[in-house]
């Protein structure tokens, strides 16, 4: 079963609606409150996520049920490119993103760098370090799952997992992108 596409925009048209898709998921699915429940959170962190984000981004929604694994889906294609990103961050006196802080900081940093080529006229995937290479069809991705693994021996990285409500409800969360396609997958099998 696949949801109906909410188109969705960084100004917030858009994500009532699709928090009321995951309500009519969850009632057309038959899902116990406490699913319902963790369904509506996840969607609701999604588009949190999704509002952190800068400019004038545009995105489409569904969730898809296959054997009662329910993912939500994210896509959007931008034009951002590592020239601007690099540009934006030099303004910065530490030169870094300082707003990447926890979990959800650091997958929204991910997903800001994941849909953006190299340059304006690039269709190649960027390289994000210890998240992944584009592969030979010039995708780059992330994983939850991965990140666990990577993490285990990082207490700091640990304790901001283990307190992200994505985290401790998902299943799985994978990012990817091609060219300026970029797509986020948050999965929660109940």
């Amino acid at each position: 079963m696949r949801s109906d596409l909410i188109k969705i925009n960084s100004t917030g048209e858009g994500i009532s609606e699709a928090l009321r898709q995951a309500d009519a998921v969850a009632v057309y699915k038959k899902l116990p409150n406490k699913e319902r429940l963790q369904l509506r959170l996840l969607c609701e962190e999604m588009m949190g996520m999704f509002r952190t984000l800068t400019g004038e981004v545009e995105a489409e929604f569904f969730i898809e049920d296959r054997d009662d694994t329910f993912e939500l889906h994210l896509e959007t294609l931008t034009k951002m490119d590592s020239k601007k990103r690099k540009d934006l961050l030099g303004a910065s006196s530490s030169g870094r993103n300082e707003a990447v802080v926890g979990m959800t900081g650091r997958l929204r940093n991910v997903f800001e760098q994941l849909f953006e080529p190299a340059s304006a006229d690039s269709t190649k995937g960027v390289f994000v370090p210890g998240f992944g290479a584009p592969s030979a069809a010039s995708a780059a991705s992330w994983s939850l799952s991965e990140y666990r693994k990577s993490v285990k021996g990082d207490a700091q990285a640990w304790d901001e997992l283990e307190k992200s409500v994505v985290a401790s409800i998902a299943d799985e969360i994978k990012v990817g992108i091609k060219g300026d396609h970029v797509e986020m997958i948050i999965y929660k099998k109940f």
